[in-house]
């Protein structure tokens, strides 16, 4: 029997299949290494669930099929892109239990080859022939790039909370945002349905990031493929830190000094120890449970389809996956 976690899988396989094909190919002559190197990356794993989401989202609204696959192929391009400049500012030698392209190439070999990935996506998208698209595509980028200089010059944060979510829009939910946004506008929909589509996709987006915020912490190595709390080790303070340090009389005094690179490696193991036993785990879930259902509610009114039902399911497998 097939679980719910799969259905709305199931209902796309087809049309991911394809949107794996175009991924691949190339549009002009290049380096032969760089055709190895997106095969590795796309390769390594990876739910693909910003395509599903520009899938299911197009199939409910009926937009073109073969511009919704360009559309789902360029946005997991940029997603990739991200991921290889991520994984070398944060000096990440694995992610998802494989060597990251940082850990086998050098820096500059990388930063290039992140550089064309995003090219790539960019003329992917490109094909599909939408202004209104790409500026949405070209807003998405700068987000995504601004929020990461943010996070490397910001020194003084004010508030905490309002920096974490901004920091994980930029991160994560931006990309969600454009997947259901882009596939309305493909759709030819109308302004209110772009809009609702562009909120489930933001409220979804921050639900799978606070639960991939929960999962750093209480996975295991092997599960995530990095170190756990790694996050916490690199001084980010991400939602169960948070709702640690509010129920902790020393919570301000705790922000500040993961913030400085103050705590040691002794008081960090102490600290994740003490947020994994504590009621922060709970509260940030919960959370995440509000996040998606603001989302569900903006699916009130879209045709009743197949579609329409996954983008349901997938919302409830964002809080209750285990990886």
């Amino acid at each position: 029997m097939k679980t719910k976690t799969t259905t709305f899988f199931d209902l796309v396989r087809p049309d991911l299949l394809e949107v794996e094909a175009r991924m691949r190919i190339s549009p002009s002559q290049h380096h032969p290494s760089l055709d190895k190197v997106i095969d590795y990356l796309l390769s390594s794993g990876g739910k693909r669930i910003r395509p599903i989401l520009v899938l299911l989202t197009s199939g409910m609204l009926g937009a073109d099929r073969d511009e919704s696959i360009n559309l789902a192929a360029s946005i997991e391009m940029l997603h990739t892109a991200t991921l290889v400049h991520d994984d070398l500012i944060d000096g990440s030698k694995l992610r998802r239990g494989i060597p990251t392209l940082n850990a086998k190439w050098g820096p500059g070999a990388t930063v290039l080859t992140g550089d064309y990935i995003f090219a790539r996506a960019a003329h992917l998208a490109s094909t599909i022939g939408s202004k209104e698209l790409m500026e949405i595509y070209a807003r998405t980028l700068m987000t995504i790039v601004n929020g990461e200089i943010s996070q490397l010059f910001n020194t003084l944060i004010v508030d905490p909370q309002q920096e974490y979510y901004g920091r994980i829009y930029a991160k994560t939910a931006s990309l969600f945002e454009v997947s259901t946004e882009g596939a309305a506008i493909l759709s030819g929909s109308k302004g209110e349905v772009i809009k609702a589509m562009k909120s489930f996709g933001y409220h979804i987006g921050i639900a799978f990031q606070i639960v991939d915020d929960v999962l750093d912490f209480i996975s295991e190595q092997e599960q995530v493929g990095k170190p756990v709390a790694n996050d916490l080790r690199r001084g980010l303070i991400t939602l169960p830190v948070l709702y640690y340090s509010e129920a902790n009389p020393d919570g301000d005094k705790l922000i500040e000094e993961l913030q400085q690179g103050e705590m040691d490696d002794q008081g960090i193991e102490r600290l994740i120890n003490a947020i994994r036993a504590s009621d922060a785990i709970k509260q940030t879930l919960e959370q995440a449970d509000r996040f998606v259902s603001a989302g569900e509610e903006m699916l009130d009114g879209m045709p009743a389809t197949p579609q329409k039902e996954a983008l349901h399911e997938l919302a409830h497998y964002v809080v209750k996956r285990t990886i």
